[in-house]
């Protein structure tokens, strides 16, 4: 895949629960998200509030990455994933989702998220503040 390829962002209602569980192992998310049950990935897709994705050559072209959120719309989203394809990565693409998850949300809503520790340099890359005061209950499953 070259730098050269069309990328389409777009916000949409909802994405296939199997185009989701691709993306999500292709990115390297699968060995930390529920990949094998299915009604726990819908459950996922359809409780989002704002979802933005990133397909190439096309508008409707194969789902290369993914942002998911939780918001109110009015002060904070957490973004509870932000997955690109590996066959995708490099080319922009997680900048690209997260500028057009911030666009749509606008400027008086702030963007959350959990890093995994291997993304974290992306994210501190793009301008993204570390928060020394957060806090979490860890999922039991």
């Amino acid at each position: 895949m070259t730098n050269s390829r069309t990328v389409h962002y777009g916000r949409q209602d909802s994405v296939d629960t199997e185009d989701f569980r691709r993306v999500l192992v292709e990115s390297g998310l699968g060995g930390i998200r529920p990949v094998d049950d299915e009604a726990r990935l819908a459950a996922m897709i359809s409780a989002a509030d704002i979802i933005v994705t990133a397909r190439l050559e096309r508008p409707d072209g194969p789902l290369v990455g993914i942002a998911r959120g939780l918001t109110d719309f009015t002060w904070s989203c957490y973004l509870s994933e932000l997955a690109v394809s590996a066959c995708a990565q490099g080319l922009g693409i997680g900048r690209g989702l997260m500028d057009e998850t911030r666009r749509e949300l606008g400027p008086a809503v702030s963007l959350i998220l959990a890093s995994v520790p291997d993304a974290v340099s992306f994210y501190e890359r793009i301008g993204m503040a570390t928060l020394p005061d957060c806090f979490w209950f860890r999922r039991e499953y």
